[in-house]
């Protein structure tokens, strides 16, 4: 019990019912509450009576939780009104369970009714994962800007809404807002000390750094995020670092490597049964498998990973399993299978992910030089290297050296020049050695 009284509160007791009943009603736990200066530890001692907070700390209590200080302190006012806090955790779950439809008109109305900044958070940022979800890209990250604004940094919850809108940001092309975004999430997790939030933004970071071909960058960063949990006993962490090694070695050419981090990964992901991890493993291994030629393999992966995600309703994943497998009958000799589910991948790229749908054209455009159409071809290679050209990569020197050959070969050596020279800026962009 606290040694002396208090005459700025009634009962320590009370203040500490008040205190609980206010944090569960705003759907948060001791952790997600505490803050530099509060602990979870200290709201604990608070909410059982052991301890008397400052009116100062009070007010900050009661600001995050939509009630006033001297309600917290005395009881002697009605605390703030709440949206219904059993909706938005309703909406959550459903959220989780892929239920969109409902988790939408949830959130929606909980945002009409939010009161606090805390629950208005809370729904906007709910509606910016379903955005995501459903490809809407740009109100995405409009809908987790505005919540992460409102909500304060030491909100666990947060990490949920920073990684989805990173997400969002590679998503559009603009890796450099991402990896900036990670980066600051990264360090607050150092600053505070938080493991769980280290690893997690580590390797978000490290898969971004990756797709924008920092790759020494991306190796320092899993270095200690792997110095970080080699204790620890959680497997998806383990599971989520093999997975973003095994993506760094396919993209440095070394599949061998990359084959073997990622069946790591998915032995381990498998075991915890899941399936949406799982099927990411899944098309990774397929991805690795592929460029070592095994198309027959690659498909087995591929048809995995659909079964795995049945019920689920990640467009993305579903619409990159397709590329893959366009890939694989490209590999297998079934040109116009291949090109028709090439071009399907491509039309659902359109809204989700544009350099996707950049690789999909560059298929097709492969598989219609083979076939001698080669200006069917040059037309698909022109569209290809206009989606990919948002950040120099691999594939968009593919494009442009192909439509080079081509152009040469119809003696429009000016054309095939200018590509050349486009490709090579390319190169430079992306700080890699001319070749």
């Amino acid at each position: 019990m606290p040694k002396q009284k208090s005459k700025h509160v009634d009962d320590p007791i009370a203040v500490g019912r008040r205190l609980r009943q206010a944090r569960e009603a705003a759907g948060l736990s001791q952790r997600d509450l505490a803050f530099a200066g509060c602990s979870a530890a200290y709201i604990s001692r608070i909410e059982v009576g052991t301890r008397i907070p400052s009116l100062q700390l009070l007010r900050e209590l009661g600001r995050r939780l939509g009630v006033t200080e001297d309600y917290l302190a005395t009881g002697s006012t009605v605390p703030a009104a709440h949206a219904d806090a059993q909706s938005l955790v309703d909406a959550e779950v459903a959220l989780r369970l892929a239920d969109l439809d409902l988790a939408r008109t949830l959130y929606r109305d909980a945002l009409a009714r939010a009161v606090t900044p805390h629950e208005r958070a809370r729904a906007l940022g709910g509606l910016g994962q379903i955005a995501f979800r459903d490809g809407a890209v740009a109100d995405a990250i409009e809908l987790l800007e505005d919540a992460l604004d409102l909500l304060p940094a030491e909100l666990i919850e947060r990490a949920i809404h920073i990684e989805t809108l990173g997400r969002a940001y590679a998503t559009s092309g603009g890796f450099e807002l991402a990896i900036a975004l990670y980066e600051r999430a990264l360090a607050l997790a150092d600053e505070r000390g938080d493991a769980i939030e280290q690893v997690r933004f580590g390797v978000v970071l490290a898969n971004a750094l990756i797709d924008g071909g920092s790759f020494a960058r991306a190796e320092e960063v899993l270095g200690r995020v792997i110095a970080r949990t080699h204790d620890a006993r959680d497997p998806l962490l383990h599971a989520r670092i093999y997975w973003s090694q095994s993506r760094l070695y396919a993209l440095q050419n070394d599949p061998q490597t990359a084959a073997r981090y990622a069946r790591r990964a998915l032995a381990i992901i498998e075991t915890t049964e899941h399936a949406s991890y799982s099927a990411r493993a899944h098309h990774l291994l397929a991805c690795i498998e592929l460029d070592r030629g095994k198309a027959e393999e690659a498909l087995g992966l591929l048809r995995r990973a659909g079964e795995l995600l049945a019920g689920e309703t990640d467009r993305l994943l579903r619409t990159r399993i397709r590329l893959e497998e366009a890939r694989a009958l490209a590999q297998l000799g079934r040109a116009e299978e291949a090109e028709v589910l090439a071009l399907d991948a491509a039309g659902g790229f359109a809204d989700l992910d544009p350099m996707e749908a950049g690789r999909c054209y560059l298929l097709v455009a492969q598989l219609r030089a083979d076939a001698g159409d080669r200006a069917r071809a040059i037309e698909l290679y022109e569209l290809a290297a206009e989606l990919l050209s948002v950040v120099p990569n691999r594939f968009l020197l593919d494009a442009y050296g192909r439509l080079a050959e081509l152009f040469e070969a119809d003696g429009r050596k000016d054309e095939a020049l200018d590509v050349l020279k486009k490709a090579m800026q390319a190169q430079v962009a992306a700080g890699r050695q001319l070749v």
